[in-house]
């Protein structure tokens, strides 16, 4: 064949319009800003660490994380104020993200949380200055194998992990992406690109590496099946529907598909399928999410991660993984609610009770943490539940509310310290309100929050997702969460009667002096428990106007 030949086949087929030609996608990169900027900020990130000089990079990362979450976040409020999240809201980028109320307000959150977790990563003064160079949570060489002479040469020379930044960023990206998406292969690669470098991080701890380095083994191989079960399940519903859009599905749960592709004739419509695959599916976000039994990894990660990494982790990952679990949930498969909804009883049940009564046993405070992040996972599961308008609303006040006091408390947990340095078990922590007051009573004000005791942001969250789930008819499990609640309510104050009643241990640890970093992420935890508790109405009115799925 000669080259014009093949040549005016080229252009036959590729010209516009032509049968079977190709068309580019629309792309609506205004509506994709946010997520666009951050995943932009991490590749010059990545850039920077191959091409900056040692010394400056971490205050460039720093400035280029800081810049990039807060610009993120402008654009979010841009498209809301644009009226994208009520009146505007659609689909985008070919079907594939949702620019709706739901996905601005939680990536908003996500921002917001991401921004005060960047400030804890930052933090260098805690540690005691190692060869005269100042020492942050993170490994000086992650390759390195621990106690090895390689490690002992990067800590001498004043080596410091700034990767952690880049890898924070495409976590955020994906977690921004994971909410808004609308179709089920979206929703895969949004979970892989939030999760991958998240056991990075697991991983990089200063102190006690082979524990963190063990945390992230268990988080990659119990998120690796996880994953398996999520991508099995997408399998099995596009089998049952021709299609992975949620748009589509829905439909043909529905019945209201009249046109069948000939080549799934078979399968699809078979109920089989559907429920399997959406059980499957539903598995890997309630993992992600720490629900019982899908949980077991929670504690450990939460141990052994570097406390900055637990604390991103624990509040961002939550608020997008119950953000897609509710845009599945009411957007897919809502013509499903009477299968679906005894089975989440049952988890809701198990995890509100699993997580409060296991608490109790705990002597290591960021394991006590785990287990209650465990039992909140359950109130909002409650409010998952409600399946009415008030209980998304509610779900997505909750996790604002509780973003900011998970990461405040694991910031404050950082900041007491001993010789190994942090000092996380529970015994070592009597008496620190009388040797430190103020860290004390901002802990305080976090557990109690915790607790959901009235004027602060726990309580409003609480009554918020309980009110709902008593209107949507799932008054029992109400019933349940507020006993629940009260057992929960024991440990936390049996942690605050240590700190304040009992008597100061001679070699006990001391507090270390924060930076204004974490200083400005414990005090902004603070402000928002304290404002969401006195005055939440505000915020709840938001989140009720946010509260609408695009379809």
């Amino acid at each position: 064949m000669s080259a014009s030949a093949v040549h005016s086949l080229w252009t036959t087929v590729a010209a516009p319009g032509a049968e079977g030609g190709f068309t580019a996608p629309h792309i609506e990169y205004a509506q994709l800003s946010p997520t666009l900027i951050v995943v932009g900020a991490a590749v010059v990130s990545v850039l920077v660490e191959a091409f900056v000089p040692r010394k400056a990079r971490y205050y460039t990362q720093l400035f280029l994380s800081v810049v990039a979450v807060t610009a993120a976040f402008a654009a979010v409020v841009a498209l809301a104020a644009g009226g994208y999240g009520t009146t505007k809201a659609q689909i985008a980028a070919e079907g594939a993200i949702a620019v709706d109320g739901p996905a601005l307000f939680l990536q908003g959150t996500i921002l917001l949380a991401s921004l005060v977790a960047v400030f804890t990563f930052a933090e260098r003064r805690l540690d005691p200055d190692a060869h005269g160079n100042r020492v942050d949570s993170f490994a000086a060489q992650a390759a390195s194998v621990p106690g090895s002479e390689s490690e002992k040469a990067a800590v001498k020379a004043g080596f410091t992990t700034t990767e952690v930044f880049p890898l924070m960023l495409f976590a955020v990206a994906g977690m921004l992406v994971f909410p808004a998406a609308n179709d089920l292969l979206t929703l895969f690669v949004a979970l892989e690109v939030f999760s991958l470098p998240l056991y990075l991080l697991c991983a990089v701890a200063r102190r006690k590496r082979l524990m963190s380095q063990e945390a992230a083994v268990k988080y990659f191989l119990l998120g690796a099946f996880s994953s398996a079960f999520l991508l099995f399940g997408i399998a099995l519903m596009y089998g049952y529907a021709g299609s992975v859009s949620y748009a589509r599905i829905a439909s043909v749960v529905d019945g209201t598909v009249k046109q069948i592709d000939p080549a799934l004739a078979d399968t699809m419509g078979n109920d089989a399928l559907l429920l399997i695959g959406g059980a499957m599916i539903l598995m890997g976000l309630l993992f992600k999410v720490g629900a019982v039994p899908f949980h077991m990894w929670t504690p450990d990660v939460y141990q052994g991660a570097p406390t900055p990494v637990t604390g991103f982790m624990a509040a961002a990952t939550k608020v997008a993984a119950f953000g897609a679990m509710l845009r599945l949930l009411y957007v897919v498969l809502p013509g499903l609610r009477w299968d679906w909804r005894p089975v989440m009883w049952a988890i809701a049940i198990v995890t509100m009770l699993g997580g409060a009564i296991v608490a109790i046993t705990q002597t290591d405070i960021k394991r006590l943490l785990a287990y209650s992040s465990i039992a909140h996972a359950g109130f909002i599961l409650a409010g998952v539940i409600a399946t009415r308008p008030e209980g998304i609303s509610s779900v997505l006040f909750y996790l604002l509310a509780y973003s900011f006091v998970t990461i405040g408390a694991f910031a404050v947990v950082t900041l007491v310290r001993d010789a190994g340095g942090e000092a996380t078990h529970l015994s070592k922590w009597a008496g620190l309100g009388r040797r430190s007051p103020l860290v004390a009573a901002v802990f305080a004000v976090f557990l109690l929050a915790f607790a959901g005791i009235p004027l602060t942001s726990g309580f409003a969250g609480k009554f918020a997702v309980f009110k709902a789930a008593a209107e949507g008819g799932a008054g029992a499990l109400v019933v349940v969460g507020v006993i629940s609640s009260a057992i929960a309510a024991f440990f936390y104050i049996r942690v605050i009667v240590l700190m304040f009643f009992s008597e100061p241990k001679a070699d006990g640890p001391t507090v270390a002096v924060p930076s204004p970093l974490t200083t400005a992420a414990i005090g902004v935890g603070v402000a928002v428990t304290l404002v969401l508790g006195v005055a939440p109405q505000y915020f709840l009115d938001l989140a009720g106007q946010a509260g609408v799925f695009v379809r």
